[in-house]
């Protein structure tokens, strides 16, 4: 058997020889519009169409026109079908459609709406193409061969407007990718006026944004756009519009941005209402039919339609971005524009069609003018011209006999001998003959054209505004100010309620609404563990654990599903997304961080921090450093304002202190100052609010100053044992 050739090569090599021209292959000939605003596969479908004869007349079956185009792209016929779908007017993704369509061809708005088969639907070229194909005749633009070498094809296409920013454009290519919106055709041709007249023109004044074909409200900020303007990089935001109909209750959505689709805001809005985050909305469905997109979106009583719709924008693709990348091939090379430079390159190209059309036409008139003025000679005696025919023997000698008897050239000789012999009369001679003059006129004044920039400029001022009088049609984009838009902050999307917290020593919480708490039973528990903590709060709030490693964990109460008494309730570290190895140490509401945290540590010594050092401005998860580690945590209690607390020690020893005597530190990993002093292998095995405390007469174990050694329990303080908690209850209610 055989083996294969392995050749080593080098990577850089590789990349030069075999990616590289891939790469370029698919930049230059695929994926990015050139300044017409056609992509390679656009242009061969158009042009195939246009040779078809499908300007004018019928429509004939989309199938014949795919078949036609695999002559000029040979990429199959499918690719090329998929083309002309979205050039079409029945699938909506161009602003200004450019093959006039009949049958299904889907909608740019909806996911899930095949189009039907070729061999079903019928094209013809949009009135709008006679602009796209104007003067293509008159060698305006460059033809090179098709793949096989069999026929011509455009390099690119003479469009009479900047098409390239009147459609909508996307492609993506290797190392590179292009986004090109669209803009309303009046106001364009306008802008490009304003532009041939000053190049660095404020084009916000007559082109204020972009317009998009499923309309829709842009979020409209000046500053913004004129960056997209110059730079040709930036982001759109664009919003659904709705109106609310207050007989059936519901909101009605009619437009929605370029971006998404139906099938997409459905998914997004049903998930959320399955999530219980919109618990307003009772149905949502697509209603759209031959007439247009509809979603209805039915509301529970007593909903505020805005308010709703001003969460749905936030949290669903009701609002969405358009983002701009203004990436054009310019001579063939890929270039990142703005609007301003973008219509210049487009008014550099479109003089160059202009100035060769008239070439063209100067061309044609000089060559009819060369045959006229041969014709005139033979005015001044035709009774010799047809002696001169009538007497040459040979036919092949009349033009040379001609020529020699009238002093004119071979053309102009073959020209008289063509004529009939019914037309060599003064009357036929003298109305072509006085044609010469117009002709010498007309050629002076398109000469004149050809050597003046401001007259070029004006032809194609005309050719601007003929397109967008004939074929400019109202925006349909609206544009609101931001001022306008009512914002929601992420707690208002969250539903707020009063609930209770109960945090168990085997790390487990229960959030319980107070409505659904009233009817419960008893708390079930798993066996062996109880209740720590109980906290009345509500649904909103921020809850800060602390776990043995010294970290602290922020999480909010919404967060922790909706539970019952009857249930275990939800495990600590899964929530949190920590090792079920590290303990829980303490839970405080966060509130309006205020109060501070006091960690009791085995070797008498205490920290006092302030709940504002774990504020953060970000949504972090996690604070490393959350309280020093070097000396067992015995106990941490929050302290709205300052109290007394009671440490007790193995050595059967306990001191009083009021908190305010300890001073504040304000960073977190502070060892704090000692408060208790300890004889040599003895440690603080508790610490708790004197209040619950367990001693009778707490008052006596009180110290002036610390550090202080304690005193010894006596006897009579023992054995009162009061309900309460390793940890201080914290507020009994957190407002936000």
């Amino acid at each position: 058997m055989k083996k294969p050739i392995i050749e080593e090569q080098q990577i850089t090599d590789t990349l030069e020889q075999n990616y590289m021209p891939y790469a370029m292959s698919v930049i230059i000939s695929r994926a990015i519009p050139e300044i017409d605003g056609f992509k390679p596969s656009h242009r061969k479908l158009l042009y195939t169409m246009y040779k078809m004869g499908l300007l004018s007349g019928g429509r004939t079956k989309s199938a014949n026109v795919v078949g036609q185009t695999m002559r000029l792209n040979p990429h199959g016929d499918q690719a090329i079908y998929e083309t002309m779908v979205r050039l079409t007017e029945g699938n909506g993704a161009l602003l200004l459609p450019l093959v006039d369509s009949k049958g299904n061809f889907g909608r740019q708005y909806s996911r899930d709406m095949a189009y039907a088969a070729s061999r079903y639907t019928e094209v013809k070229l949009a009135k709008v193409c006679s602009e796209i194909f104007r003067d293509m005749d008159k060698n305006t633009i460059d033809f090179v061969d098709n793949y096989d070498g069999t026929m011509k094809e455009p390099v690119l296409l003479p469009t009479t407007f900047p098409n390239i920013l009147a459609n909508p454009n996307q492609g993506i290519a290797v190392g590179m990718a292009s986004n090109i919106c669209s803009f309303n055709l009046r106001e364009l041709c306008e802008a490009t006026i304003l532009v041939m007249k000053d190049p660095q023109a404020d084009l916000l004044e007559v082109m204020p944004a972009p317009d998009f074909p499923l309309g829709g409200a842009i979020i409209y900020d000046p500053n913004e756009m004129r960056e997209i303007y110059q730079t040709g990089r930036g982001s759109i935001k664009i919003r659904a519009k709705y109106t609310y109909d207050k007989k059936q209750n519901c909101i009605d959505i009619k437009e929605i941005p370029y971006t998404t689709t139906v099938e997409a805001i459905v998914e997004k809005i049903v998930d959320l209402v399955k999530a219980g985050k919109l618990k307003e909305i009772s149905d949502i469905r697509d209603e759209t039919d031959k007439t247009g997109l509809k979603l209805t979106i039915d509301l529970k009583r007593g909903t505020d339609p805005d308010k709703l719709m001003a969460r749905l924008f936030r949290m669903t693709p009701l609002q969405d971005s358009f983002g701009c990348n203004f990436n054009v091939l310019v001579e063939g090379s890929p270039m990142v524009l703005g609007v301003n430079d973008l219509l210049c390159e487009w008014l550099r190209f479109r003089r160059s069609c202009v100035l060769r059309g008239i070439a063209f036409d100067i061309g044609k008139k000089q060559e009819k003018l060369h045959l006229l003025e041969g014709l005139e000679l033979i005015l001044l005696d035709i009774d010799k011209a047809i002696k001169i025919v009538r007497e040459t023997e040979e036919d092949a000698m009349v033009v040379p006999n001609l020529m020699d008897g009238f002093g004119i050239d071979e053309v102009q000789a073959e020209f008289v001998a063509e004529i009939k012999l019914r037309n060599l009369n003064k009357d036929y001679i003298l109305k072509r003959t006085a044609e010469i003059e117009q002709l010498k006129e007309e050629i002076e004044e398109l000469q004149n054209i050809q050597n003046s920039k401001a007259r070029i400029n004006k032809v194609i001022e005309k050719q601007l505004k003929e397109a967008a009088k004939k074929y400019g049609t109202d925006r349909r984009t609206e544009l609101i100010s931001p001022d306008s838009v009512q914002e929601v902050e992420p707690e208002q999307m969250i539903e707020d309620y009063a609930v209770r917290l109960f945090r168990t020593e085997q790390n487990y919480i229960k959030k319980i609404s107070l409505v659904s708490l009233r009817s419960s039973g008893e708390q079930r528990l798993k066996e062996d563990d109880v209740i720590l903590q109980e906290e009345e709060t509500t649904n909103r709030a921020e809850i800060l654990f602390f776990v043995s490693s010294g970290d602290v964990y922020k999480l909010r109460a919404h967060e922790i599903p909706d539970g019952k008494a009857s249930q275990l309730g939800e495990f600590i570290p899964n929530l949190l997304g920590i090792d079920g190895k590290e303990n829980i140490v303490g839970m405080v509401l966060s509130g309006d961080y205020s109060g501070h945290i006091l960690f009791c540590f085995a070797n008498g010594k205490c920290a006092k921090i302030p709940l504002k050092s774990y504020e953060t401005k970000s949504n972090r998860r996690r604070l490393t450093g959350g309280f020093a580690v070097q000396s067992p945590l015995v106990s941490m209690i929050f302290l709205p304002e300052d109290m007394e607390i009671v440490l007790k020690s193995t050595a059967d020893k306990a001191l009083t202190v009021k908190t305010e005597k300890i001073p504040v530190k304000t960073t977190r990993t502070s060892q704090g100052v000692q408060t208790m002093t300890l004889r040599k292998n003895a440690v603080v095995k508790e610490a708790k609010l004197a209040e619950n405390c367990g001693l009778l007469n707490y008052e006596h174990y009180r110290s002036r100053n610390i550090p202080a050694a304690g005193s010894v329990i006596r006897q009579e303080d023992k054995g009162i044992e009061q309900m309460g908690f390793t940890l201080a209850p914290m507020e009994e209610e957190t407002k936000e």
